[in-house]
Formats: C-alpha cells, structure tokens, sequence
C-alpha cells in the first residue's frame, strides 16, 4: 500500500506496511504503521487534528508571514481573560488559547511517540516573570469533579522570564528537568519530544531543541492510577497534547507562531526493549 502524502494537510494514517522513519531515529525504534500525523497548517482553516474547545474563535488565524516550511502557519493570540479559568486550591486564576489535539490523537499509557513542532515568538513579545505553558501533556482524568481535575501536566514547556524549562509535575511534586536562559524571540525554536508515559519505572521521556538532544530520562513519567488518584485502572490511561498559549491573568496580549506539527508512535526495531 502506498503512503499518502503529507504536504499540505493534515494526515492521520492508519494503514499497514506504510512507515516514515526520519534520518535521526536510533536504531532502538522505527515509526509505527499506526499513526502518523503531519499538519504543516497550509489549509483556510484549522484541521481536524485539533479541538476547538481551549480558544476564543478570534485567538487562532491561519498566515503567511511568518512560516518555518511551506507557505503558512498558524498564529494564536491570548488576550486578557480568554478562555478565563478561577483558580482552585490556591492556584491563581488563568486564561489560555490552546490547541489541543483531536481525542483520536490522545496518547495511551505505556506506548512510545514522538511530537515535534516549531514556534516563533515575536521580537517584541513580552518577557515576564509569570506562568506561561507553551506546549504541556496531561493524564486525562475525565471529571471535573474527581481528585485529578486540577492536576498539572505530567509533562510541560514553559517560557517565564526568558527563559526555556522542561517541568515534570508528578503525584502533586513539581521538577524542572531542562532550563536554558537566552534571546529566544525573533527566531524559529524547533522542539522533539519522545516519551512513554507511565506510573512504573520504564518510562521515558527525551527532548531535543534546535537539533541538540537535551533530556534523556528514564522512570516514573505519569501520576499513580487507582482508587484514591481519580485516574483509571493500571494500563488504562490516555494523555493529550496542547500547545499555544496559558499563563496567568495579564493585561497584555501575547501572540506566538506554530508550524510543522508532527505525531507519530513509535514500535521497537527488531525486538529491541523501547528506550
């Protein structure tokens, strides 16, 4: 069978004998027949691939000025009190523009994939000392009401203060596992993720930014299951994407530019153990 192509729209393929191995894939994994998802964000409108639940209609356009491959990308623009939020527990309140990944998409416990994208943030964006998450994975607790629906993700990308940290947030403890300070506005930041998310000790999760591989961790990567936690039984759990803009209440708008989106499962090459 032979692979649809992936230029311009979004491809959700779920086809067999049909792989795409990038150039920089270790020999420990080849990409799934599965699932393979490219949205270069070249269509009118947004995809399929995203719901539409975690922004104003107006926060998300689809341009042409400033793009990292093909002719366009999306824009997302969080304004004072969109998609408002009251804190709860003591958090602050927060407000958000997000895409987040279609349900079809949401990642399942204890299975390998890869996500990588790229943003631009404008020269004058503004740098402050506040929460801002750019892109974050959260364990679906399915409930408002249950003990896990104010929980933090389990994985995140935040940008405060000019500075790029990679935030692991774990039964209620927060770790920051990669921060690097430095002028990230005005430039395209090109981020790979590899993770497995589980509650027991083979998780995974590496990151690479700009081409460099800068995490390599190995454990715990997703909150105890079970009575008690909120979230379902061992081996039942589902993780969804987002990325864009979420941050506490500020006056000031703030727009970021995303492009290249990718999404793919990965398998063991030739019966090796995922690592």
């Amino acid at each position: 069978m032979r692979c649809a192509r992936a230029a311009a729209v979004v491809v959700v393929a779920l086809l067999a004998g049909c792989h795409r191995v990038s150039r920089d894939e270790p020999l420990t994994y080849r990409a799934s027949p599965t699932l393979y998802v490219h949205d270069g964000f070249e269509q009118k409108k947004l995809s399929g691939a995203w719901a539409r639940d975690r922004f104003e209609e107006d926060a998300v356009t689809m341009e042409s000025s400033v793009v990292r491959a093909g002719k366009q990308a999306v824009a997302v623009t969080v304004r004072s009190h969109d998609k408002f939020e009251a804190g709860r527990d003591g958090d602050l309140d927060t407000e958000r523009d997000e895409l987040r990944e279609d349900t079809q998409l949401f990642a399942k416990e204890n299975v390998p994939y890869e996500t990588s994208f790229s943003m631009y943030f404008p020269t004058d964006f503004p740098v402050v000392p506040v929460r801002l998450v750019i892109a974050q994975w959260k364990q679906y607790c399915g409930s408002e009401t249950s003990e896990c629906s104010n929980q933090s993700p389990v994985l995140a990308l935040r940008y405060v203060n000019g500075e790029l940290l990679v935030t692991q947030a774990l039964d209620k403890e927060h770790h920051t596992i990669y921060r690097q300070k430095g002028e990230f506005r005005g430039r395209w930041l090109d981020f790979k993720f590899r993770y497995r998310f589980t509650p027991g000790p083979d998780g995974h999760v590496a990151v690479w930014f700009d081409g460099k591989q800068v995490v390599d961790l190995h454990g715990v990567t997703a909150d105890a299951e079970g009575t008690g936690t909120g979230y379902p039984v061992e081996g039942a759990n589902h993780f969804f994407f987002k990325m864009g803009l979420y941050r506490d209440l500020m006056p000031q708008p703030m727009t970021v530019y995303i492009d290249e989106y990718r999404k793919t499962e990965l398998i063991p090459q030739d019966g090796a153990k995922a690592r």
